[in-house]
């Protein structure tokens, strides 16, 4: 998994560094297959805002949220993204994988 951490109108310390990598531990336990993560973290007046930008296997997954606090911000981006992520997983195991593309709760009626 390669990880991009990017700042605008902020810079980005090793504990904002260290925050990030162990709450992107989280999505990486539910899911292997994450190519490239694109993290954006920005300053606008009393608005903090991360952005995600998650690039899987055949999908791109984008995130974003704000909130006061740069922090809850990040909890909360990684909150979102692991539910999307996590969605993307079942919605990928329930297909078959054996060239028909029929769906096998189709064949049992």
């Amino acid at each position: 998994m390669n990880l991009n951490l990017s700042g605008h109108h902020l810079e980005i310390t090793p504990a904002i560094r260290e925050h990030v990598l162990s709450k992107l531990g989280k999505v990486k336990r539910h899911f292997d297959h994450v190519i490239d993560v694109n993290v954006i973290l920005s300053v606008e007046k009393l608005k903090q805002k991360a952005e995600a930008n998650v690039h899987l296997s055949g999908k791109t997954i984008f995130v974003e949220c704000d909130d006061a606090n740069l922090y809850v911000a990040i909890d909360n981006l990684i909150e979102k993204l692991d539910r999307q992520i996590l969605k993307h997983k079942e919605k990928h195991a329930t297909r078959r994988h054996d060239g028909s593309g029929k769906h096998p709760a189709a064949e049992q009626e």
